[in-house]
């Protein structure tokens, strides 16, 4: 029995969920801190992250994307519906290692969206059906217990429609490992940054990219949480 009344025991898959949170707040704290590290280093070219991000689009022929600021702290980001950068407060008027950093970085899928970026379409294309699977997943497999037991085939497309939205979890990892690649070797060749600014760039933005593994790793042990409890089609029979 796996713990849903008063009287069972305790449910051990819920040492799945808990590594992802705890996961999920290690890679939070650590991105936090690596970019509060890196914020207190003043570039030497002295530009500020929009000024850097308009020179890295110009440079590659990009000039129907605007630069735009964004309220809110590390909320930068590119929306390829309205072609715009977007980058927080702390890095819009910036002059930071980090700033310069994040803001190059959404450049880079700036720059994915304007060449076609394969994994980026393919991630572009999962989000409706992504977003279908994450908020009806829950609720089918509950109605399927409900009205089923554990076998229903309610509760198999309950996991079925969670797990499209672990996918796209995965598809994201290429999508941010790509963009931050472009950047740090983008701010490099331009002279942007350079020596230990390149390196401390490329510090903030591998922190940044630890939460998007953190998500994909705590989807993924959901995912098996629901497997190991739902999976069956004989367990409410047990």
């Amino acid at each position: 029995m796996y713990g849903y009344g008063y009287g069972y025991r305790l449910d051990p898959t819920i040492f799945l969920v808990l590594i992802g949170v705890l996961l999920s707040l290690w890679a939070q704290n650590r991105v936090n801190s690596t970019f509060a590290r890196y914020s207190r280093v003043r570039s030497f070219s002295g530009m500020t992250g929009a000024e850097a991000a308009r020179r890295l689009l110009n440079v590659q022929g990009i000039y129907d994307v605007t630069v735009q600021p964004v309220s809110g702290k590390l909320t930068d980001h590119y929306d390829p519906r309205t072609k715009v950068v977007k980058l927080s407060d702390s890095v819009y008027n910036a002059t930071s290692v980090a700033a310069i950093g994040v803001a190059a970085h959404e450049c880079g899928h700036a720059m994915q969206h304007n060449e076609g970026y394969g994994p980026l379409r393919f991630r572009s294309a999962l989000v409706p059906v992504a977003n279908f699977g994450s908020q009806l997943s829950w609720p089918m497999i509950l109605l399927g217990i409900l009205f089923g037991g554990l076998g229903s085939p309610l509760v198999q497309v309950g996991i079925l429609m969670f797990s499209l939205a672990v996918l796209f979890q995965l598809v994201t990892l290429p999508v941010e490992f790509n963009a931050s690649s472009r950047a740090v070797r983008l701010l490099d060749s331009q002279g942007i940054l350079s020596g230990e600014e390149v390196d401390g760039t490329r510090k903030v933005l591998k922190a940044a990219a630890l939460t998007y593994v953190a998500a994909a790793a705590g989807s993924i042990l959901q995912l098996l949480r629901l497997v190991i409890l739902f999976g069956g089609r004989d367990r409410d029979n047990d």
